[in-house]
């Protein structure tokens, strides 16, 4: 049940296992833009061939496939701190090492060098990601589990604005090596958060075998009722924002923005209501529940795209752009995190690490897939049909949800 009394919420709020979910977020960001944006600035820097700066964006194939060694996280516990924070400590320590031995390769003399560190650090990063989805899934109760995750993607986002504008700001002051290394010495808190937070209690009939570990998680999830629909659902629930989102700088250019007012409006201002709506949504989730916040945020998603067409008629405006894009990120920020509540909901606490990395790794597929043709879509529709578009691409996704999570029923099952 939900709790009652703003007390009881604001308890929630500043518990300490939403600092834990806050910490953790922040540690799993950070690493994300030193392979991609920090790195390719040093390439650049450095003078290397732009063939082989696009290449690298190759390592970081361990974010989509971090599916294959989640069972064996599942499957085997360390000696030490339990079978979540054993693995997190370890890992950790990993990701401190090969962030620093990243920030000594040398781009312009062996770049397959920084390739291979980048890639080791994208490895451990990702392994980093499969633990904390399952501890956090392990830790928190079912009504707080969208708090959780919103608190967790403001913990992300906000190590990923440290890594990528706070790195690139040390870069003009001194060398990459050092920003490197500074930036592995911010991984210490997560490393701090591992040492004190609880282990989660383990769950009975847990692997105990690697092949139990790797089909038992697949056999659970479907031999249940509508596995299919869910799956079609993590496919399309998101699918019209993550379209439109995949042409907006081309649109705003085109309409008129300048560089500086696009960077001020949509990068500044927006950043700071994605966290906002995040945290809204994960409050507003403490009350409704996961299901029926799926309805009311798929809804306000749906209505921010349709904003878009309304700028495309209305041409450049800036007041108008601050309005669409503060609405946009703060209905995006409440989707995205009912959308991580409710994959964490519905994995089986015996093999979490193993459904979560499955259900995140098919989450990120409309990225790729529904992103490449919107090019094509906006040269033959226009900008404004193309918007309205996206906006009734999103209602398969929305129906789908009468089928598995209808309005009346305010639980998630586990």
């Amino acid at each position: 049940m939900p709790p009652n009394g703003l007390k009881s919420i604001l308890q929630i709020i500043f518990s300490g296992r939403m600092l834990v979910a806050l910490a953790m977020g922040f540690a799993c960001g950070l690493p994300l833009l030193l392979t991609i944006t920090v790195l390719q600035a040093w390439m650049k820097e450095a003078g290397v061939d732009l063939a082989v700066i696009g290449l690298m964006a190759l390592v970081g194939l361990p974010y989509t496939a971090k599916f294959l060694w989640a069972p064996f996280l599942d499957r085997y516990t360390l000696p030490f701190l339990g079978r979540r924070r054993g693995w997190l400590l370890i890992i950790q320590i990993a990701l401190i090492m090969a962030i620093a031995g990243l920030g000594f390769t040398d781009p312009e003399g062996n770049p397959w060098m920084v390739a291979f560190v980048a890639f080791v650090v994208t490895f451990f990063s990702a392994s980093q990601d499969i633990v904390v989805d399952a501890y956090r899934r392990e830790d928190l109760p079912d009504e707080e589990l969208g708090l959780g995750a919103s608190l967790y993607v403001n913990g992300y986002r906000v190590g990923m604005l440290l890594a990528s504008g706070g790195g690139l700001i040390m870069a003009d002051h001194v060398s990459f090596t050092i920003v490197y290394l500074i930036m592995a010495g911010c991984m210490l808190p997560g490393v701090i958060t591992t040492l004190l937070a609880r282990e989660p209690e383990t769950a009975a009939g847990v692997p105990h075998s690697l092949r139990e570990a790797v089909f038992d998680p697949l056999i659970e999830y479907f031999s249940r009722d509508g596995a299919i629909w869910i799956l079609a659902f993590i496919l399309f629930y998101k699918i019209g924002d993550t379209m439109a989102s995949a042409m907006t700088i081309p649109f705003y250019l085109d309409i008129g923005f300048s560089k500086t007012e696009i960077g001020a409006v949509v990068k500044l201002f927006g950043f700071w209501a994605t966290i906002a709506g995040s945290l809204i949504g994960g409050i507003i989730m403490i009350r409704l529940g996961i299901n029926r916040s799926l309805w009311v945020f798929g809804f306000l998603q749906a209505i921010s795209t349709a904003c878009f067409a309304v700028l495309a008629r209305v041409g450049h405006s800036v007041p108008l752009l601050s309005g669409v894009i503060g609405f946009e990120n703060l209905s995006a920020g409440m989707g995205t995190a009912a959308f991580i509540a409710f994959m964490a909901s519905i994995t089986d606490k015996r093999f979490t690490a193993t459904q979560y990395a499955l259900l995140t790794s098919l989450m990120g597929v409309p990225r790729v897939l529904a992103a490449a043709p919107t090019g094509f879509l906006v040269k033959n529709l226009g900008w404004e049909s193309f918007f309205i578009a996206c906006t009734l691409i999103a209602i398969p996704g929305m129906l789908l949800l009468l089928k598995f999570a209808p309005w009346q029923r305010r639980a998630q099952s586990a």
